[in-house]
């Protein structure tokens, strides 16, 4: 006659990995979604002024960004030490190359966004006002009239 054994192994049943695989491609579209790319290349190097009282902008697809201060490390030897102006990926030649760039910008824009669109000046704290000030003329030849500056928070130490 044969004898059954009873199993008396009491252990903890082994964890499913059967939906491992839905989990890793849930977290890889998660992160594709909602990760956003740098849509422009820096070549200019900004320390941005700190200011007490800051407001953030409500709409982001809304901004223009204009970036102002020297050529970073990588750049310095095409442009060299001097404030340059960077309108996206391309280094402006000259203040009067802003005026362009806003009707170009305007142009890629629903018509109803246009007039709440805000220019932000990014601009590096050692830069003088001269070229802001060029900028801000071009930005007035275009009615170009709501600009920001972009600037970081002051860090109040006890």
């Amino acid at each position: 006659m044969s004898k059954f054994k009873k199993d008396d192994s009491s252990g903890s049943p082994a964890i499913s990995t059967a939906s491992l695989p839905d989990i890793v491609f849930m977290l890889l579209f998660f992160f594709m979604v909602t990760t956003v790319m740098r849509e422009v290349d820096l070549k200019i190097e900004i320390k941005k002024p700190e200011a007490e009282a800051i407001t953030k902008l409500e709409k982001k697809s809304l901004v223009d960004y204009i970036y102002i201060g020297p050529a970073t490390m990588r750049y310095r030897s095409m442009y060299g030490t001097e404030p340059r102006i960077q309108l996206d990926d391309q280094i402006a030649t000259q203040a009067t190359d802003v005026g362009p760039f806003v009707i170009r910008k305007r142009t890629e824009r629903n018509e109803t966004d246009i007039p709440f669109v805000t220019t932000s000046l990014k601009v590096d704290e050692k830069t003088r006002m001269g070229i802001v000030s060029r900028v801000k003329h071009e930005l007035r030849q275009v009615d170009a009239l709501k600009i920001n500056y972009s600037t970081t928070r002051k860090r109040v130490q006890p």
